[in-house]
């Protein structure tokens, strides 16, 4: 079929190319009698803009901000940032640019204090990792008062939907993780203990208490009479934590199997293999190279991934997609839960690299 050109629908409504080129894009400028002619005919020719091509016309440039939690390189977070500046590569012919902004997810005044510094700089989206409602919902609000687009990553606040979220179901992975690591106990079911990073009562995440949830759930139903201890470490003093786990290894011998909802598992793997520490089952989050080498080594028996590069490469994405070519954006988007083991890991590391995702 013939490509309709602007020109052709100018010629068949009777107006200037240029009136039909504002109708198009729905800009201002065009009388209501002029604007009802032109649409009638983009329908009946079913017509389709070609959204790319006009983006790079209009030479426009689009300012992104992002707001990811503090971390050292190397961690969850590292591997976002990542995705968030393929997304720019892939997609530099918008203009577009992406200003990174970092708050303490241990502290609810930090993630308050950099949200009113994104309002000042106006940008035409953002991307974040929301806190607790309380403290997202405010930020959210002021957004949407300057229709201003937002994207989660990582966790979902319900009360106050975004434009698109990336990231795991939580309530179903903690779910997932329990059901795995109770086959994993066999006749050592009876106890389990939960490991934690804890600042002054805030664990630091939405995700991992929504993890956590899905967990009791699935323990509370199908393993009422088991024992869960749970061991807070201190966020922000990690020299304490060999002394805690010994002693709590040294209170509850008979505990032989654990799981921590957050990325730092090798906490545990690393002193269960310096303890030399054979007969106790781990599980945790996330490919963290300090989490995989201790499942190579058999200190961890399970991950868990979620795919963080993806999920900030998706992101940008989607504000590229709704801003500039007027895309229409899902709301939720989920990744797999992927669980990994030392003889799945490098399987998994070449499937990714191609381009494909290990599902469960």
């Amino acid at each position: 079929m013939e490509r309709i050109r602007i020109k052709d629908i100018a010629k068949m409504a009777d107006v200037s190319v240029g009136t039909v080129d504002r109708v198009i894009h729905g800009r201002s400028g065009v009388s209501e009698a002029s604007k009802k002619r032109v649409e009638e005919i983009l329908k009946q020719l079913n017509y389709q803009p070609n959204m790319y091509a006009s983006a790079l016309a209009t030479n426009k440039k689009y300012a992104f901000a992002c707001l990811l939690p503090q971390h050292e390189k190397g961690e969850y977070w590292t591997d976002v940032e990542n995705g968030i500046q393929d997304a720019l590569t892939t997609y530099s012919d918008f203009n577009i640019t992406v200003e990174l902004s970092y708050y303490d997810p241990y502290d609810y005044r930090s993630f308050a204090e950099a949200a009113r510094t994104i309002l000042t700089q106006e940008p035409d989206g953002v991307l974040f990792a929301p806190t607790a409602p309380q403290y997202t919902t405010p930020f959210t609000n002021e957004l949407e008062s300057h229709s201003i687009p937002y994207i989660y990553i990582d966790s979902n606040i319900k009360e106050a939907p975004a434009l698109s979220f990336f990231g795991q179901n939580s309530h179903q992975s903690g779910y997932f993780a329990a059901r795995m690591l109770m086959l994993l106990a066999g006749e050592d079911a009876q106890e389990v203990v939960i490991f934690r990073k804890i600042n002054e009562g805030i664990v630091g995440s939405n995700q991992q208490e929504r993890r956590e949830i899905g967990f009791r759930e699935y323990m509370q139903g199908h393993h009422p009479d088991c024992h869960i201890w749970e061991l807070d470490l201190h966020a922000k003093r990690d020299s304490e934590d060999s002394q805690m786990l010994n002693e709590f290894f040294q209170a509850h011998p008979n505990v032989k199997n654990g799981i921590t909802f957050n990325s730092k598992a090798y906490i545990i793997g690393e002193y269960l293999l310096k303890q030399q520490k054979k007969d106790f089952n781990l599980m945790g989050y996330d490919l963290l190279q300090r989490n995989v080498a201790c499942l190579q080594q058999g200190s961890i028996f399970f991950l868990i991934a979620q795919q963080p590069t993806l999920q900030g490469f998706d992101g940008i994405k989607a504000l590229c997609d709704h801003l500039i070519l007027k895309k229409e954006v899902a709301r939720e988007n989920f990744m797999p839960i992927d669980l990994l083991t030392k003889e799945n890991i490098e399987f998994y590391y070449n499937q990714r690299n191609a381009g494909t995702r290990l599902l469960i």
